[in-house]
């Protein structure tokens, strides 16, 4: 990251931008740096200046104890102001609920899109969702950054085997590293069910994308977001997974910008 700014606590947020237009600000989802969401914004730059940071905790950005989920939402402002005053804003997964506080929160955000946030969408998923949230502060209030990543790829779906294999990898050091911030997503996350009552105030436009091939509670929670928005949209993108194409997902996210 090339830049940065101070959010309203004075913790430094880096930063970086490409292209020219008005601007988007791009918000990465747990476990991820900007440079997760870097492919879509050189995609997006042909016609808006888009912006990767750090959420604090992560990469070249700080972090200010204690945390609190309206501390992001200062991060989001604080980018707005630099980058002209203005913004649309993404969200990919978890970073799609925070994308959503600061729209709700009276930013200036003139629209706000999201892919897959991962709200329950029975029951049961807000059960599991529960016992995540108690195992993981327990796991990180002990010091176990290793066993708190596996409970958050657990919770993803991933096979035991898969996640075995991951703490052999190279990456598992930098994994470990940001596990603390699993419990800022989570807090993110609320109590894990779509937030109704927020969504029905959201002042402005909201886009909600879903892949055609993610399971069907991510396409549930996806549908369930748009329509509890005044003015939201959803779309699903054929073939597409949780991991999601920049290739696909920019042409969709540049037409819903632009109109």
């Amino acid at each position: 990251m090339d830049k940065e700014t101070l959010s309203g606590d004075g913790t430094r947020i880096a930063y970086e931008s490409t292209g020219r237009g008005p601007a988007v600000i791009l918000v990465s989802g747990a476990m991820s740096t900007g440079h997760t969401l870097a492919p879509l914004a050189q995609r997006l730059g042909d016609h808006f200046q888009a912006v990767v940071y750090d959420r604090r905790g992560r990469g070249g950005s700080g972090d200010t104890a204690p945390y609190a989920v309206e501390r992001e939402v200062e991060d989001i402002a604080a980018l707005i102001d630099a980058v002209g005053g203005e913004a649309a804003v993404y969200g990919m997964s978890s970073g799609g609920a925070l994308a959503l506080r600061a729209a709700e929160s009276g930013l200036s955000v003139r629209r706000v899109a999201v892919y897959e946030a991962p709200f329950a969408v029975d029951e049961q998923g807000a059960k599991e969702r529960a016992e995540y949230t108690r195992n993981l502060g327990e796991t990180l209030a002990q010091g176990r950054r290793g066993d708190a990543v596996e409970l958050f790829l657990r919770l993803t779906g991933l096979a035991e085997a898969v996640i075995q294999g991951a703490r052999q990898s190279p990456m598992w050091a930098d994994m470990e590293a940001i596990a603390p911030t699993l419990a800022y997503d989570d807090a993110v996350m609320g109590d894990s069910t779509v937030p109704r009552d927020r969504l029905a105030s959201l002042a402005v436009p909201l886009l909600a994308v879903a892949g055609g091939a993610s399971p069907d509670w991510l396409r549930e929670a996806t549908r369930t977001v748009a329509e509890g928005a005044p003015t939201g949209t959803y779309r699903v993108l054929e073939d597409q997974t949780h991991m999601v194409d920049p290739d696909v997902l920019a042409p969709v996210l540049a037409e819903f910008f632009t109109s």
